[in-house]
């Protein structure tokens, strides 16, 4: 009797372990915690029909021949548009591929070479630069006239240090300098072409300085010295620092100084045009828009000289946006771009040339820093903490960290924007953004 009690009870155990592990298997699991979801992208205030209509609205009333814009926003393509032409005279459009000069827009891109070795420790930025070009230990400075009018000069109060040079603040003037521009002719820095960057340098230390280094903001050469500075620290040549350590990493693949008759890009180059005073456009013959631009040519500048598409530039513009770095390629530390993007206009410098014609700006590491928003309707759009520059053929570019946006406008005329085309590019970008639309 117990062993069939035994049993019994052993079946009823049995028989609750398997209900217990059925109900198991049926029963719906625990729900899992869900990862948090990225935030929505902040709303686009780009508005493309608004920037056509500004563009091709200047390309139809004739005040431009052509001109191209490209926008990112939040890592984004936002806009692009092309209007008109690239050689108005050969029937070419204006195109994404064009191929255009870029003269001062050079600039931002020997800041960035030279940032470059700040961060690897070749150089500080408020040393003396003689220490690292020693042309630069016994120059003067105009100080006032004598008796029989003859200009007098000193040794300046301070030295010249590595950030004058990338802030124009280093005293350097220029052939429309009052006092040292006949000076600066008659030694002709960049007078040809023939001229290495090293001669270029001790050319302008040969040069009295046009005033205390420290107390100015003027324009300068003073960018070709940054590209003397980064060769001789670097022991490499300026061209070839630039691509390897710009170009080939970021894949502007069209970006550099010479573009010669046989290379076979060379027919996506656009006329240069000079706009008259009556408002019409004369074409520059080739020899004489591509001069510079047509050979293969000992000086190498860091003021001037890039040829670029509006995509090439574009990579350039979205590695500043992305704190110094485009997909994997790595070029400068955030904190390197954040310092060349901060207004370091010393007070003393109350004296800063045509500057405020930017608009509520300073000047930082080889970029004006806009530092205010729009005073009004004047002033051309822009957001507080953008960082930019623009070039002798009217082309411009802009970093705006704000809004997230990187933005290229390329076109070929000169003299610099006479017909408020930077404005009316700017007003329509900033069209739907309040704190940044001159009004």
């Amino acid at each position: 009797m117990k062993c069939k009690f035994a049993r019994v009870s052993a079946l009823v155990a049995l028989m609750a372990l398997s209900i217990g592990a059925a109900s198991a298997q049926t029963s719906p699991a625990a729900p899992q915690p869900q990862p948090p979801q990225p935030p929505p992208p902040p709303p686009s205030i780009i508005a493309p029909a608004v920037i056509d209509s500004a563009l091709k609205g200047l390309v139809d009333s004739q005040k431009i021949v052509g001109v191209s814009a490209l926008v990112f926003e939040h890592g984004k393509e936002a806009y692009f548009g092309a209007f008109g032409f690239a050689d108005r005279e050969n029937n070419k459009p204006m195109a994404r591929d064009t191929i255009v000069q870029i003269f001062s827009m050079t600039k931002p891109v020997t800041g960035v070479a030279l940032m470059k070795l700040f961060e690897r420790g070749k150089f500080e930025l408020d040393a003396p630069l003689a220490i690292y070009l020693p042309e630069y230990a016994d120059v003067r400075v105009y100080a006032g006239r004598d008796a029989n009018g003859q200009p007098k000069f000193a040794p300046p109060k301070r030295p010249i240090t590595v950030r004058d040079i990338m802030r124009h603040t280093a005293g350097f003037g220029g052939e429309s300098d009052p006092n040292v521009g006949e000076l600066y002719k008659a030694a002709g820095p960049r007078s040809s072409y023939e001229t290495t960057l090293p001669e270029v340098s001790q050319k302008i230390a040969s040069i009295p300085l046009g005033y205390e280094p420290g107390t100015q903001w003027r324009y300068s050469d003073a960018v070709d010295v940054q590209a003397a500075l980064a060769q001789k620290l670097s022991g490499v040549p300026f061209d070839r620092l630039l691509d390897l350590h710009i170009f080939k990493p970021l894949e502007m693949t069209t970006t550099r100084y010479a573009i010669l008759p046989t290379d076979p890009d060379r027919s996506r180059l656009a006329a240069m045009y000079t706009r008259n005073e009556d408002g019409t456009f004369t074409r520059q013959t080739d020899e004489e828009a591509y001069k510079f631009n047509g050979a293969d040519w000992p000086y190498k500048g860091g003021s001037s000289g890039l040829v670029s598409t509006i995509d090439d530039y574009m990579k350039f513009a979205r590695m500043l946006l992305g704190g110094g770095k485009l997909d994997r390629a790595r070029i400068l530390k955030p904190e390197t771009v954040k310092l060349m993007a901060t207004n370091a206009l010393p007070k003393e410098a109350t004296e800063t040339s045509w500057l405020p014609g930017k608009g509520q700006v300073g000047f930082g590491i080889d970029f004006a820093v806009r530092v205010g928003p729009p005073r009004d309707a004047n002033e051309a759009s822009g957001a507080v903490g953008e960082f930019f520059w623009d070039g002798a053929a009217s082309t411009v570019f802009w970093v705006d960290p704000k809004n997230n946006i990187a933005a290229v406008l390329f076109t070929q005329m000169r003299p610099f924007d006479k017909v408020g085309l930077h404005k009316a590019f700017r007003d329509a970008v900033y069209h739907n953004d309040p704190q940044a639309l001159a009004r």
